[in-house]
């Protein structure tokens, strides 16, 4: 047992879980600390500005990514045997993404003149622009595919801390949204910061230049359609959400929102511990990748039900806990949105765990993209009547189209595997007849 343990203890990919189990603990608890105390600072209708205005800050974050979390973590993943070519990747990924935030930051300033809210409030926008640029860059995609998830995880979990003692420090007022926002960008810019410095210990420093950063943008374009899709039904919600509604319901809907993913958070550490391993396995041993997808689908799963009961039932608890007695309105969201831990869990197991490795990108995206679109006329039609919950009810129905759709596709490409695998005894056979006519 004591031999079992300690093999367990010294296995890479339970560490890198342990680590992000880390990461997400900490992600978690100060949640706990700084949403209370922001929403009972801000009040309904400041949190729901402050919540408007980083949903589009999280759209930023998207396009600086541009997919590089999925697409460079499993090209680290395949080629972290050359650190020279890891280098190529990462120099790539960076001019890349300092192309992408230059773009990004002048389409904000100026589409920012045109909605009142934003208009109304610069200091906002600059917020919530060095928030998303902190966000963005984050290496963590270079350390997942490295399988070295404990220094990004001690990383981040440090600068997360300072970012909390900020918020404490310099959120006094309901006037102070915007450094709300502002402070929340600390964090990961320590993070990014570090991570860089890390990273460059281990590989050859390059300056970026076109072809690196063109062959960049040409592996992480398939995951940016699939990341840009997925925020059509997921970071977009509130901001949405705002261009038809109060600032109040607003905040009623991205508190329930911001709940329900969090919880849902707590399964992402083996996803993210599994991903960059079936990318690896995939690439060299699809029968090998199968098994262990068969055991990420069981505890994902089962995870997501046990989630999903938990919030449903605790709703009511979670809100006047969390967010205080004028946020009332939210349960009402919260148990719509309970359904959302069990469906991620799915969709997570059969998309980003089977099919991504497998380099089903196209039909990944495909369905993520008539998800997004989805999403977007359901909340055209049902946020000017219903507000916040007709949001959630469309959030919801997005989040179910994706779920069967994936599962769907991810059956029949397990089925084509199946079919197109030459029999053993049949290849034996050959080989055997081969042998005798030699």
């Amino acid at each position: 047992m004591k031999q079992l343990a300690g093999r367990l203890v010294r296995n890479p990919l339970v560490q890198n879980a342990a680590a992000l189990y880390g990461v997400q603990f900490v992600r978690k608890l100060l949640p706990l600390i700084i949403v209370p105390y922001l929403a009972r600072t801000l009040g309904p209708s400041g949190w729901g500005v402050m919540a408007f205005t980083q949903s589009m800050a999280e759209v930023f974050v998207l396009t600086i990514e541009f997919g590089f979390n999925l697409s460079a973590t499993r090209e680290i993943a395949r080629k972290r045997d050359s650190m020279q070519v890891c280098g190529n990747l990462v120099a790539g990924v960076l001019g890349a993404q300092l192309l992408l935030s230059v773009v990004g930051t002048t389409a904000i300033l100026v589409v920012s003149r045109f909605i009142p809210l934003l208009h109304a409030n610069p200091k906002l926008v600059i917020a919530a622009l060095f928030y998303a640029i902190a966000q963005g860059f984050i290496p963590l995609w270079f350390f997942q595919g490295m399988e070295r998830m404990r220094l990004a995880a001690t990383l981040e979990i440090c600068g997360r801390i300072v970012g909390l003692m900020s918020i404490f420090l310099f959120v006094r007022t309901s006037n102070d949204a915007w450094i709300a926002l502002f402070v929340q960008g600390v964090a990961p810019a320590l993070t990014t910061g570090a991570g860089l410095v890390m990273a460059y210990r281990v590989i050859p420093c390059q300056l970026p230049s076109w072809p690196l950063i063109r062959e960049a943008l040409r592996h992480g374009w398939p995951m940016f359609l699939f990341r840009s899709g997925e925020s059509l039904y997921g970071v977009q919600n509130s901001f949405i959400l705002g261009l038809f509604a109060t600032p109040a319901q607003v905040g009623y809907f991205a508190s329930a929102e911001k709940i329900s993913k969090a919880v849902f958070g707590l399964l992402n550490p083996i996803r993210e511990a599994l991903y960059p391993r079936l990318s690896n396995m995939a690439h060299h041993s699809q029968e090998d990748a199968a098994r262990l997808a068969r055991v990420g689908v069981a505890v994902m799963v089962t995870g997501g039900l046990v989630l999903t009961g938990g919030l449903y039932l605790f709703a009511p608890l979670l809100i006047r806990l969390l967010m205080g007695a004028a946020f009332e309105p939210a349960v009402k969201v919260l148990r719509i949105l309970s359904v959302l831990p069990i469906l991620l869990s799915v969709t997570n197991s059969a998309g980003i765990q089977w099919l991504i490795p497998l380099g089903r990108d196209s039909a990944v995206n495909r369905i993520i993209l008539q998800a997004g679109a989805l999403n977007v006329v359901l909340a055209v039609i049902l946020a000017p009547v219903f507000a916040h919950i007709g949001m959630a009810f469309a959030v919801l129905s997005a989040e179910t189209f994706v779920c069967c759709s994936m599962v769907w596709v991810a059956v029949r490409s397990t089925s084509l595997l199946t079919r197109t695998k030459p029999d053993r005894s049949s290849r034996e056979e050959a080989e055997a007849t081969s042998e005798i006519s030699l």
